[in-house]
Order: C-alpha cells, then structure tokens, then sequence
C-alpha cells in the first residue's frame, strides 16, 4: 500500500554535515507521523528523531542541538539535517511513516535504509 524510499546517506568526515531525505508513495490518506531510526552494529535501533503531522518534534538526546528533522508542506517527506557529525552517528538510517491509507486502514512502513558512515 505504501511505500518509503531513503536518499541521502554516504561516507562524511566527522565534524561535516549529511541531509537525509525520506519520501511516501502509495494509497496514503494521511501521514501522522514519520520518524527516523538508525541501528549499528552490536545496537539497538533506537529512534533518532520524529515528528507528527502537526508539527511536534522529538529528539534522542544524543543528536539534540545537532539534527533538526521537518516535513515538507504535503507532509509526504520527511528530512533529516544532521550536522557536526561524530563517528558514533555511523549507522543504517531508516524512515518510518504512520497514517491512514485510502483505504481507511492504518499503516505503519519503514524504508529499506541509508547507510551513514562518519570516518576521517
């Protein structure tokens, strides 16, 4: 029904800056919230940022001041600007959106993932 494709992910020395995309297509009614959520190697995925339909943000305390997360005006995209990179931001990101499809039913859809690798 829907789908979530991740752009923007690559390999940036630490200290340097990353713009994570994240884009919605299917039988979507409404998009309430999105989010994105990374997973390393021996860790826990844990949520990195999110934010709701109406605007409401959420941040791991370990990006706060750091990553800044926004939807685009259809509220169909997802972005995660993430500056002042360290190594420990090395990890898969992936998107995750909840909503209502057209048919009325409600989803919850990840995409397939960006690797983010921050190395000298």
């Amino acid at each position: 029904q829907v789908q979530l494709v991740e752009s923007g992910g690559g390999l940036v020395q630490p200290g340097g800056s990353l713009r994570l995309s994240c884009a919605a297509s299917g039988s979507i009614c409404s998009i309430n919230a999105m989010g994105w959520y990374r997973q390393a190697p021996g860790k826990q995925r844990e949520l990195v940022a999110a934010i709701t339909s109406g605007g409401t943000t959420n941040y791991a305390d370990s990006v706060k001041g750091r990553f800044t997360i926004s939807r685009d005006s259809g509220k169909d995209s997802v972005f995660l600007q993430m500056n002042n990179l360290k190594p420990e931001d090395t990890a898969v990101y992936h998107c995750n959106a909840e909503g209502i499809a057209t048919m009325m039913t409600r989803f919850s859809v990840w995409g397939q993932g960006t690797q983010v690798t921050v190395s000298s």
